[in-house]
């Protein structure tokens, strides 16, 4: 059995590495594919690994045919739209069955200040609302959203520098997660930030900046999911994915 990982994300790699470990099914070939979005990104210590896009769902399609891939499973960013939309094109033309991992979204809790908006724009003018100093978690690729705040400073955090547009009050924290809450605090206070904007990513590694903020008393806007392709079958962990593979193999 030939199993293909959209991945890019902590549960992709560790998916990938719990089916090709010691209790891995015998037979069972991984292969992880990576959007090549971030110069220097994680790979998965078991399995093939390919990097690049497959050029849209036609693309996409093609490859699971010529590879003789037997099931796929979405485990991209919850906020990589695009990708799930074309996996679950491609999945349905070549009838090949389709599982999306998807990491469990953030829950309030007494203290927070969340104010969830549908998009980057609304995102922005809410934030412009509510303060002057924003620290910027929402990616390098969202920036132009933000690019006309000219009376707004920005903290933006990054894997890589983002390119423009970008707002012109700018300074750029190159880092990747996990992220602790001793370093979170620091930095809102090293910054004078009031204002946190993010999106609904879910999981541990970046999830400190939300308590910090609560700690703070610092409202955060929060980007809401987009919705996953109608039909899909829903995994929230990897050891659900890891069992539904095995079931195929």
């Amino acid at each position: 059995m030939h199993l293909l990982i959209l991945g890019g994300t902590t549960e992709a790699r560790r998916l990938a590495e719990e089916l090709t470990g010691p209790s891995a099914p015998a037979g069972l070939r991984v292969t992880s594919s990576l959007a090549g979005r971030v110069a220097a990104p994680r790979l998965p210590a078991g399995g093939e690994v390919r990097v690049g896009g497959f050029g849209g769902p036609e693309g996409l399609a093609r490859w699971l045919r010529e590879h003789r891939v037997d099931a796929l499973i979405d485990a991209t960013h919850p906020f990589a739209e695009t990708i799930s939309a074309g996996a679950a094109q491609a999945a349905r033309t070549v009838h090949v069955p389709l599982l999306v991992l998807r990491r469990p979204a953030w829950a309030p809790v007494p203290g927070d200040d969340w104010h969830r908006v549908a998009d980057l724009p609304e995102a922005a003018a809410t934030a412009r609302r509510l303060g002057r100093r924003i620290f910027l978690t929402t990616g390098r690729m969202g920036l132009a959203a933000f690019a006309h705040l000219h009376d707004v400073w920005f903290l933006v955090r990054s894997v890589d520098p983002p390119e423009p547009p970008c707002p012109p009050r700018l300074e750029v924290l190159l880092d990747r997660g996990p992220f602790t809450l001793d370093g979170e605090r620091d930095l809102l206070r090293r910054h004078a930030v009031d204002v946190l904007v993010t999106k609904d990513s879910g999981g541990a590694a970046t999830a400190p900046k939300l308590t910090a903020a609560r700690e703070a008393g610092i409202p955060v806007v929060l980007v809401d999911r987009p919705p996953l392709p109608p039909g899909s079958q829903v995994a929230a962990t990897v050891e659900e994915a890891a069992t539904w593979a095995r079931r195929r193999s």
